[in-house]
């Protein structure tokens, strides 16, 4: 999986924008994407453990005393939080990565994530400390949500920046396949526990999963310490650029590559939000066995890190727009079937939903989509224009979906509206991919 052979064998020699010739060796590209890629892998371990805990425990053990349907909708609110938070991690982090520096941001963000994850772990029920519970709950949610807001931008520019321009796809799916790599961890370790007796599980076996994310920080650091600045950033400190605040510039000069970006990555997370999260709970809530979704949802993730190298390399030669459009459209082709079997009530009905939406269509555009965001900014403001953009569009999708589909299902007592959505979504997605300049031929060592 992380082997670079595809990308060079020699020393890859890249031009910066003042003519400098920077060479990077195999062996330095290896260490880069590793270390991306570990780090993206450790911060959506930690994500997404919440993000399947709000679907089987946190009802239960923060929102006690409310009724199931309302008890998991506040449980997926304070999942929400998280989503609303990464847009201002994006920013804040995003200041900093265009005016100090990508690396530095790179080790801050997963120290805050693994600070968080420890404390939710170490975290009291409500029945123990009462209101003040969830309150700490949700503050510790918001820190995961800067957290990860920062850390995606980090890891995807020092691997982008320091790719060859024939290759950026491909790099960027072997970053991104770090999420799916933490949720299978994530969701295999949780699953382990779920072996336990119900009441033992809801007392202390979730909360292991959470204290193990003070091992992986320690691997992450490791990694991440011994990587080097960006070329593209060094460029940028050596051209002595005038430091303006980037939000500011990207809303005066890139706004509507932020909003085109936006819809675009809309595909990706509304998919991610709709399968990894309310699937989970609409298949256990029509009576398939817990432990059984959460082994299926990890061989999904497998399916998906797999789908997402080959649609990255795919979009090095057919294009981004190509390999994003595609996936839209089979997503529309499969959402219903795709409801239909989410309330099956069966893990083998659910195993089909979730090879089928998770692993293939959200793996397709999923492949290419960091490659395409961030070839739509200028290296100055690189950071924070993809973060704002990639980070607002998880929280709309991944973060309110599996409230909104709840919702739906509450009031209408039936999953075919969430495949209207679904499909209303990956249609917009595709028009804004569209509408949009292909972005694989782009040369993006650029200081404007």
């Amino acid at each position: 999986m992380m082997t670079t052979d595809t990308m060079h064998e020699e020393p890859t020699p890249t031009t910066a924008a003042d003519g400098t010739q920077l060479t990077l060796t195999t062996a330095d590209m290896r260490r880069v994407l590793a270390s991306s890629f570990m780090g993206n892998m450790i911060e959506f371990y930690d994500f997404i453990l919440y993000a399947t805990c709000a679907s089987i425990v946190f009802e239960h053990v923060f929102f006690g005393g409310l009724s199931a349907g309302f008890g998991l909708f506040a449980s997926f609110a304070t999942f929400a939080v998280g989503y609303l938070a990464r847009p201002l991690g994006g920013i804040l982090f995003g200041h900093f990565g265009d005016t100090r520096g990508r690396k530095n941001v790179f080790i801050l963000s997963i120290v805050l994530m693994g600070a968080a994850s420890t404390l939710i772990g170490l975290l009291p029920a409500t029945a123990t400390i009462g209101i003040m519970a969830p309150i700490a709950l949700v503050l510790l949610r918001i820190v995961q949500g800067v957290a990860v807001g920062g850390d995606w931008g980090g890891a995807m520019l020092v691997a982008l920046e320091h790719a060859p321009q024939r290759s950026r796809g491909t790099a960027s799916s072997i970053v991104n396949a770090g999420g799916p790599v933490g949720a299978v961890i994530a969701t295999l370790v949780l699953g382990l526990f779920t072996l336990l007796p119900h009441d033992q599980f809801l007392s202390w076996g979730w909360r292991v999963p959470f204290l193990l994310s003070v091992v992986l920080l320690g691997m992450g650091l490791v990694v991440r310490l011994k990587v080097a600045e960006t070329p593209m950033f060094a460029t940028l400190q050596e051209l002595s650029v005038k430091k303006r605040v980037p939000i500011v510039e990207v809303l005066r000069h890139n706004w509507r590559q932020v909003i085109i970006a936006m819809i675009a990555v809309l595909a990706f997370t509304t998919s991610q939000g709709l399968m990894t999260v309310w699937g989970v709970s609409e298949a256990v809530g029509h009576g398939a066995d817990a432990t059984g979704v959460l082994n299926t949802k990890a061989f999904a993730a497998i399916v998906t890190v797999v789908v997402a190298l080959l649609a990255g390399k795919a979009s090095d030669r057919f294009g981004r727009r190509a390999v994003i459009v595609f996936g839209c459209a089979l997503g529309a082709l499969l959402a219903f079937p795709i409801m239909w079997m989410l309330g099956t009530g069966t893990v083998l009905g659910f195993a089909i939903a979730i090879f089928l939406g998770n692993g293939i269509v959200q793996g397709i555009v999923y492949g290419p989509i960091a490659a395409f965001v961030t070839e739509q900014f200028p290296t100055s403001r690189r950071f924070t224009g993809a973060s704002a953009s990639y980070q607002t569009a998880s929280t709309i999708g991944a973060g309110f979906s599996p409230m909104i589909a709840t919702a739906l299902t509450l009031a209408v007592g039936a999953t075919w509206p969430v495949a209207v959505l679904w499909i209303a979504v990956l249609a917009a997605s595709a028009v804004a991919v569209l509408v949009t300049p292909e972005g694989r031929d782009v040369d993006i060592r650029t200081v404007r």
